[in-house]
């Protein structure tokens, strides 16, 4: 049974999107498979693993992080891979990053490392069921957006080097979700200091991520935190992803307690 959270980002994704990309969201929101392992992934990652969430509410913000992105480029006349290479156009790129941000880590499911790769396996029949919906006798189109989700998935955690603009809109709107709901669970259930807390608290202390129209660059992002703790998540998580994202070039990045001067990193 979904939550309430779950049933207000989808409300919240579903009133934002338009076109193919709308009828896509409806379709995963309601797959039965995709709800299953995302709720399982969250189970292994929080309750076995006492990471962060990596369920259904994360894999939805970042979806989310990622169409803000898109439309914040796409309005300042930036081109994607797809529509550069004479392959497609916007709304194939954003099908192509909405699949790969909204499956991201169900690969979470089995475990931590190379979870990636087994979110591809996992989601092999989905995502090709639901492409072949999308692009009806179309292979040519299924395999390509298809090679697209695999490498914005692949991609996300920036252990491998991505090329697409697809690809590094799903690397950043990941890195992007760090606000203090993410450690909620882990922090109540806290059962002993360990290896890696920095990870949580540091998360604790961010309260709001905007991401906005930029003054310099198309793409501002600011993160504002109520602890210095904060900066921790800044500078070894998001901006670590931002700099391997073929997308750094658009983006600007602010980050401050609040109350105080924001620091600028790009």
């Amino acid at each position: 049974m979904k939550s309430k959270k779950q049933n207000a980002l989808d409300r919240s994704l579903i009133g934002h999107l338009e076109g193919k990309v709308l009828r896509l969201a409806e379709i995963l929101i309601n797959n039965e498979e995709v709800e299953i392992l995302q709720e399982y992934a969250n189970t292994v990652s929080i309750t076995r693993l006492n990471y962060n969430d990596h369920g259904p509410v994360h894999m939805r913000k970042v979806a989310s992080n990622a169409m803000k992105i898109m439309n914040i480029m796409d309005k300042a006349g930036i081109k994607f891979n797809l529509e550069l290479e004479n392959i497609g156009d916007i709304e194939d790129s954003r099908i192509a990053v909405f699949i790969a941000s909204f499956l991201h880590d169900i690969g979470m499911s089995i475990g931590r490392d190379g979870h990636e790769k087994m979110t591809i396996t996992l989601t092999d029949k989905i995502i090709e069921n639901v492409l072949i919906d999308m692009y009806p006798g179309n292979i040519k189109m299924q395999l390509i957006i298809k090679s697209l989700v695999y490498e914005g998935i692949i991609g996300h955690m920036g252990t491998q080097r991505i090329h697409s603009l697809e690809a590094g809109v799903v690397l950043v709107a990941d890195g992007c979700d760090m606000e203090g709901g993410r450690a909620r669970i882990p922090l109540i259930i806290e059962s002993g200091s360990k290896v890696g807390d920095i990870h949580k608290y540091s998360s604790a202390a961010i309260q709001k991520v905007y991401i906005t129209d930029g003054s310099e660059n198309p793409v501002r992002i600011q993160v504002e935190m109520k602890e210095s703790v904060g900066f921790f998540q800044v500078e070894e998580v998001l901006m670590k992803k931002i700099n391997l994202s073929p997308v750094k070039k658009y983006i600007e990045l602010y980050a401050g307690i609040i109350g105080q001067d924001l620091k600028r990193y790009l």
